[in-house]
């Protein structure tokens, strides 16, 4: 349980897409949980429309994206337009993957929070999503 919030940090994990490759999304789904977080995996071949949905029903305080398909420009800000449309302005859009650092700092311009490439220690991960969620949401 996070001390600041009272309460376990709800954490949606996400496969977007036709990307199969599932072994890092449940690398950090795993840590996540070690860290005492909540976490919902939604399994492969998610649309960006049930990701939000799902965050939704399950009230979670961030939504973490695994992509390593090459499809981050186009499903990064799907999710972020659907998160806005629906009033989900309070949620942390966070993720990983395969992704350029030109390509990390447009996401992050249109509201993406991190994004983490493969190697990044767990730790700064689970870090950063505490630091947020306390900072973002602390109700």
């Amino acid at each position: 349980m996070n001390k600041t919030l009272g309460r376990p940090i709800r954490v949606l994990v996400a496969k977007v897409g036709l990307d199969g490759h599932d072994r890092g999304a449940k690398v950090i789904a795993t840590s996540l949980r070690d860290a005492g977080m909540e976490v919902i995996y939604t399994g492969l071949r998610q649309t960006p429309e049930m990701v939000v949905n799902t965050a939704l029903q399950e009230d979670v305080d961030a939504i973490g994206v695994s992509i390593l398909s090459g499809a981050h420009m186009t499903v990064f800000p799907k999710i972020i337009a659907i998160m806005k449309e629906k009033q989900l302005t309070d949620v942390l859009l966070t993720g990983g993957g395969i992704i350029p650092d030109a390509d990390i700092k447009k996401l992050q311009e249109i509201g993406v929070g991190g994004l983490f490439p493969p190697g990044t220690p767990m730790a700064s991960i689970v870090t950063y999503i505490t630091n947020w969620v306390t900072e973002n949401r602390n109700f």
